[in-house]
């Protein structure tokens, strides 16, 4: 489990977020942003990949993977969209390239709309952008998370099992599953699972979904063809939505497309951030 390890701290808003820095300084900087459930972690091969060519930013939100997890931490959209923000600042970052999946969509793309942050072009994989969004099983742990955290341990690792497993659509190698269900486990780990859910309002993204049209760089929308979190039209409406984006389907993949389609994400990113358009 040591092979990903993030070696630098920042001091956010809402607390510790662990980040590091891969490749080249002097290559164009590209910053990754991961989705909910997951961390960083889900990002290693497409980032390892990306050096030959970027210098690679790449960090744990607040309350996910090696990041800070505390009572009464604000871990929403809102809040990480700020995070980001100022990430990006403390990074000297003025307008990198930035590929963002899931949870990460949404963040990225309220630091953009909201909060004025700027970027080269964006790379959207499978986000989280349209209402409505959440799995039935997503919406009944945010309806009733001080049921859930009352759950035995050996229970909530299970039900963690299940719902990461189904993000995938051939399925997960066990030592990628268990990397992924490490940070939600034990006292601290098992609140904020249960917290990052019941935070994940969508009037987060309704309130800035109207204005997508506004989004003037170039935009690259990937989805997984099979996903069964958010299924492709999504993808489709979303593209429609953004001045002159571009919707590229990989086939063969759930929702977690950097596990199930490496190879294929990756060069459709290289051939993108190599020229935006």
């Amino acid at each position: 489990m040591s092979e990903w390890q993030l070696t630098e701290t920042f001091r956010s808003t809402s607390g510790d977020v662990r980040w590091d820095r891969l490749g080249s300084p002097g290559d164009d900087p590209v910053v990754l942003l991961h989705g909910t459930p997951f961390s960083s972690y889900v990002w290693r091969a497409v980032a390892r990949s990306l050096t030959r060519r970027h210098q690679v930013f790449v960090w744990d939100m607040p309350g996910y993977g090696a990041s800070e997890m505390s009572a009464g931490q604000d871990v929403s959209l809102a809040a990480q969209g700020r995070v980001f923000t100022e990430l990006l600042a403390h990074w000297g970052l003025d307008e990198p390239l930035v590929v963002a999946h899931d949870f990460g969509g949404a963040v990225s793309q309220r630091a953009h709309l909201l909060h004025g942050a700027r970027y080269r072009a964006l790379a959207l994989v499978d986000p989280v952008a349209l209402a409505p969004w959440g799995s039935p099983f997503f919406r009944l742990v945010g309806g009733h998370p001080e049921v859930f955290e009352q759950l035995p341990p050996a229970l909530h690792r299970a039900l963690v099992r299940e719902y990461v497993s189904s993000a995938s659509s051939p399925g997960l190698h066990p030592a990628v599953l268990d990397r992924l269900v490490e940070p939600w486990l034990g006292d601290l780990g098992q609140a904020a699972f249960y917290r990052q859910i019941a935070q994940a309002d969508e009037r987060y993204t309704d309130e800035m979904q109207h204005r997508y049209g506004e989004i003037g760089i170039p935009t690259l929308v990937c989805w997984g063809h099979d996903d069964t979190w958010i299924p492709v039209a999504k993808g489709r409406e979303l593209a429609a939505r953004i001045p002159g984006a571009r919707l590229e389907p990989i086939p063969g993949a759930g929702h977690l497309v950097q596990e199930d389609a490496p190879a294929e994400l990756t060069a459709a990113l290289l051939d993108f951030l190599r020229r935006p358009s």
